[in-house]
């Protein structure tokens, strides 16, 4: 189980050609370079999430009976915000990031937030999507939504492979931007 005091980076894809670890990873470098507090990669692969498997749903309050999500409900909770970094899907975002997602709610809820996506169309509808509902669940949402295109050549590649330092180089003032803003967020 991680515990943080700083910000969670959650890398939003589980399939095995995947390039969220990566980007996510990217994403979380730029925001240590702030200084502000650590940024930390969770990866949901790694989290062991059952689907929609709670007996309560979370909003009721009574406590999570697996282990793996009350381990999920600590690192949410005691992060000063997150970053959502997630492919963009088939124009929306994947069902594994949903599933993280509504395991919980009272941990979200007034939890400063960014959305980060990426694809070869940037992620816009993706990012519309889950604004929609990070706003339901009343995250505190940054303006910036940052939507990096991704080469399709990288996509047909389909080798996982991506290098944020010259794929996202166009984008990159833009997320250091975003970054900031998440921080002032969580700061005021």
């Amino acid at each position: 189980m991680m515990h943080i005091n700083g910000y969670l980076v959650i890398a939003g894809s589980t399939r095995p050609q995947r390039r969220s670890p990566t980007v996510a990873a990217w994403v979380a470098e730029l925001g240590n370079a702030l200084g502000d507090a650590p940024f930390r990669v969770v990866d949901l692969r790694e989290l062991g999430l059952g689907y929609d498997d709670e007996p309560h749903i979370p909003a009721a309050g009574r406590g999570y009976a697996s282990a793996a999500t009350q381990a999920w409900s600590e690192m949410v909770a005691a992060a000063r915000g997150v970053v959502f970094v997630t492919p963009q899907y088939n124009w929306g975002y994947p069902a594994p990031l949903k599933n993280a997602i509504d395991h919980l709610y009272p941990e979200w809820r007034g939890k400063p937030a960014l959305i980060v996506t990426y694809g070869t169309h940037g992620g816009g509808r993706c990012a519309a999507q889950l604004r929609d509902v990070l706003g339901g669940m009343k995250l505190r949402l940054t303006e910036a939504m940052p939507g990096l295109k991704l080469a399709r050549e990288r996509v047909e590649a389909n080798d996982g492979e991506v290098a944020p330092h010259e794929d996202f180089r166009e984008h990159l003032d833009e997320v250091t931007a975003a970054l900031r803003e998440l921080v002032g967020l969580a700061a005021g």
